[in-house]
């Protein structure tokens, strides 16, 4: 049985070691052969960019026997060429002086690789870039690969700090500018990064810079399609139950077939085939929640995300849209596109239940800032799987109850139904329940529905005002699933805004 390559992202230590290796061999080399040769790749954080540009690396090093077995041994000449890698993945930039102080790490590093020798190093970076482009290409009789890995991470590791922030993309703006100018000595450019920041002149100058990120036939890139992760984890998942594994873990799309992020299989197996996490924990999306608390963002509304072409495309640090940051990074993922006219909508989703739980989890903890969460909502979903409606209206009472009181002094969420709508529709998603919000109906939108096993919940909230149960008896929202098999039961709740919590629920099934 080959081992999991956790952790390594070179081709050849996975090739030599006997990892498992998902063979891209074949996207490789349609991108070296169609002639395009400068090319940008968006996917979020541990998709498997940097393996990707390590594998064209070695191709561009001529090291064919390391492509044995791979797609692209007897498809190529692997001739030999300089290559320059840019690696921003390690460590924390903080200023424009450590972005420099970091590039000129990195020049030199490929100097000492490619034995050349830069005279004037008192020049800017973007002059001994450039000057490293063209020694190469004078030493090697031969164009210049370019390869750069996360060329965005040094602004989004500043996104909270906008003048920062601000100040390191007009830095790279500088530098990345080299590349439009050096046409005559390269051969191949690749860029991948997290976020299409409008403003780097990568995307505003490079004409001829071909973005693949939607382009249907690089969707599999990166990550592990279905028949890729059954055929070369076969005997690692025998037994298991491929079905759950796809809920979890599948379903991130960019325009043509659904992908795994790898990082999550290599976990799972590894763990002994545990459901967790593996790849939401690496990283919290703090930013993401100060913009939901700063928008006054309506939770439920994650599920009728549509984008345009242009919020889709790319943002920059003085307007960032939460929802496309939210497509870049990965938390959400394109469901279907459709035309209308000339225009063309995409229609974004949570892309499986990892990050739907632990999304909604990180949220619901945000919104209340209460330490007693998870007992309350365990104890919410104990009540609706019994039906014990006076233990839920309790346990419901008890978690806004919980909230902070200092949670409502700065803001004035609370003023809104919204508000008391988004807590308790992100604590019952964060459990991983069949939830819908807007649910519509041939009478109108139920608020929320919950799809259980044995029973559906309707649920209409009202803010300072009553009728809530009564709304739903009147336009007989349940007639939706009376031919479902299951008990209906309807429930009204209703918010005190003075008292921050619930002033009345009624219940009562469906007749």
């Amino acid at each position: 049985m080959k081992k999991l390559p956790i952790g390594i992202s070179t081709l050849d230590k996975i090739i030599n070691g006997d990892c498992v290796y998902i063979d891209k061999t074949q996207i490789a080399h349609k991108l070296i052969e169609d002639g395009g040769g400068y090319y940008f790749l968006s996917r979020p954080r541990r998709f498997g960019k940097s393996l990707f540009l390590d594998t064209l690396k070695e191709i561009f090093y001529g090291n064919k026997e390391l492509f044995k077995d791979l797609y692209i041994y007897d498809k190529y000449p692997f001739e030999k060429h300089p290559v320059i890698r840019i690696i921003f993945g390690d460590g924390n930039i903080e200023s424009k002086e450590d972005l420099n102080k970091k590039i000129l790490v990195i020049l030199k590093e490929n100097q000492n690789e490619l034995g050349i020798e830069i005279e004037n190093t008192h020049n800017d970076v973007s002059d001994i870039f450039r000057e490293t482009i063209i020694k190469s290409y004078k030493k090697y009789n031969k164009r210049v690969v370019i390869l750069v890995d996360e060329y965005d991470k040094p602004i989004l590791d500043n996104i909270e700090d906008k003048e920062i922030a601000k100040e390191i993309r007009d830095e790279l703006k500088g530098f990345y500018s080299v590349i439009k100018g050096a046409d005559e000595y390269l051969k191949f450019v690749f860029l991948t990064g997290v976020s299409k920041f409008s403003k780097v002149s990568l995307f505003s100058g490079l004409n001829n810079l071909n973005d693949i990120t939607l382009n249907p036939n690089f969707s599999t890139i990166c990550g592990y399609t279905q028949s890729e992760l059954e055929e070369s984890f076969r005997e690692h998942l025998k037994g298991q139950d491929l079905e759950k594994i796809r809920e979890w873990y599948n379903g991130y799309k960019w325009l043509g077939e659904s992908v795994y992020n790898p990082f999550d299989i290599l976990l799972f197996v590894s763990n002994n085939y545990d459901y967790r996490n593996y790849w939401f924990s690496t990283a919290t999306p703090t930013f993401l929640l100060k913009l939901i608390e700063k928008n006054n963002y309506f939770i439920p509304n994650f599920e009728n995300i549509i984008l345009d072409e242009t919020m889709l495309g790319s943002f920059d640090v003085d307007n960032i849209n939460l929802e496309t940051l939210m497509w870049q990074t990965g938390y959400l993922t394109i469901e279907k596109v459709e035309n209308l006219l000339n225009i063309r909508e995409y229609y974004m989703k949570i892309p499986n239940l990892e990050v739907e739980i632990s999304l909604m989890s990180e949220i619901s903890e945000f919104l209340t800032k209460s330490v007693e969460s998870k007992k309350h909502s365990n104890n919410m979903l104990r009540a609706l799987l019994k039906k014990d409606m006076e233990n839920f209206e309790t346990s419901l009472t008890s978690l806004y109850a919980s909230i902070a009181n200092n949670n409502f002094t700065n803001n004035k969420m609370y003023q809104y139904e919204g508000y008391y709508v988004s807590v308790f529709y992100s604590y019952i998603k964060a459990l991983g329940l069949d939830i819908k919000n807007e649910n519509p109906s041939n009478k109108g939108r139920i608020d929320i529905t919950i799809n259980l096993p044995e029973t559906i919940y309707i649920i209409e909230f009202k803010t300072d005002g009553g009728g809530a149960l009564k709304q739903i008896k009147e336009k007989k929202y349940h007639q939706k699933y009376v031919d479902s098999g299951k008990q209906i039961m309807l429930i009204g709740i209703e918010f005190d805004k003075n008292e921050k919590n619930i002033s009345k629920i009624e219940y009562e099934t469906a007749r």
